[in-house]
């Protein structure tokens, strides 16, 4: 993990909670909504995004993955001072 990854992934789950949220208002939803993007868009970059195959039983636990983690911290952090 870069930390510069990080912080775009960030910054960019920060601008997607806005479009989804349709404010730009601090909230805790849009927090949660910020974070979740980092998340994923960390896990996307990485190349990691768990894939279950429920149809035959398999579970795939998530796994903590750093980009993921700093990119929903950044987002998180971002959303907070808009």
């Amino acid at each position: 993990m870069t930390i510069v990854k990080a912080v775009a992934l960030g910054t960019a789950g920060n601008e997607i909670s806005k479009k989804i949220t349709g404010t730009d208002e601090v909230s805790a939803g849009r927090t949660v909504v910020a974070a979740g993007s980092g998340a994923v868009l960390g896990a996307a970059a990485a190349g990691t995004i768990a894939v279950g195959a429920a149809a035959v039983g398999i579970v795939a636990a998530p796994v903590t993955i750093p980009l993921a983690v700093g990119a929903a911290v950044i987002a998180g952090i971002a959303s907070l001072f808009d």
